[in-house]
């Protein structure tokens, strides 16, 4: 039998050649996963003998990796915010950057928190988490609301997470200390510059609104006001360069204190505005 080593390099060339930049990385992760082992156990694991159940597993993954579906599709989880959460094609891949938001919003107290276009529910999940806070998530997409439940049951936080179907705030109702959101906002003339990982395999409804990729804030800012409580926040992801267009529509909602924070690489990445008191 075959170590576990020695199925890693012909799985690295096997993804170079499908033209994967992080081949050897990612390889790594599929066979730890094929293992059933945590990743930072791998190198320990490399000795021994790579059984035909693991073998056929981490060369299905290699398979998937190599047709450009992400790491975390073919494995089913995320770690986001120091914590795990379940994915599929049904919701966006939550990334780092994002982590910029949640950091933002814990700096202030809130009880009570809304997010629009929950996917997953890896922002509002990591607030509640982090907090005693109560919290609902809403989202479009029905497949999605059910990732996001399934999420807050394995974090313990089905009991202060409440999810509904809602287009943006159509089934919003009462107000809240803290709003969020990480809406579509990728233009029409930048989906086709996106990676295949991005745009063959993540949901188009969470990645564009089309056009010039600001039509989710027009809506959320046209509404905002009715939902959030005195003094409560609005904070919402952007594109690097989307801040002074944000800004601006939270400005024309009456918000106040907006301010555009940017994230560990320096890019605009977070638009934050105040309810007046």
């Amino acid at each position: 039998m075959r170590r576990a080593a020695d199925a890693l390099p012909a799985a690295i060339a096997c993804l170079r050649e499908a033209g994967v930049e992080s081949a050897a990385r990612d390889a790594r992760l599929l066979l730890a996963h094929a293992l059933g082992i945590s990743a930072d156990r791998l190198t320990l694991a490399l000795h021994d003998p790579l059984p035909e159940d693991a073998a056929e597993r981490f060369a299905a993954a290699i398979a998937a990796r190599a047709r450009r579906q992400p790491v975390s599709q073919i494995t089913g989880y995320r770690e986001f915010y120091g914590r795990s959460f379940r994915v599929t094609p049904d919701v966006l891949d939550p990334r780092p950057e994002t982590e910029t938001l949640v950091a933002a919003a814990l700096e202030e107290e809130f009880h009570t928190v809304l997010d629009l276009g929950t996917g997953s529910g890896a922002i509002l999940l990591s607030l509640l988490a982090e907090t005693a806070a109560e919290g609902l998530g809403v989202d479009v997409s029905p497949p999605a609301l059910e990732i996001a439940r399934d999420n807050a049951r394995r974090l313990g936080l089905d009991g202060r997470a409440r999810f509904a179907l809602s287009d943006w705030w159509t089934q919003v109702e009462g107000r809240f200390d803290l709003v969020v959101s990480n809406p579509p906002y990728i233009t029409d003339a930048e989906m086709a510059a996106l990676s295949p990982e991005v745009r063959e395999w993540e949901p188009h409804l969470a990645l564009t609104p089309g056009g010039d990729g600001l039509d989710a804030y027009r809506r959320i800012t046209a509404s905002v006001g009715d939902h959030l409580a005195p003094s409560g926040r609005l904070m919402v992801e952007i594109g690097y360069i989307q801040g002074a267009a944000v800004a601006g529509l939270m400005q024309d909602a009456g918000l106040v204190q907006v301010q555009v924070l940017r994230d560990l690489d320096g890019r605009d990445r977070v638009v934050k505005g105040r309810q007046k008191p």
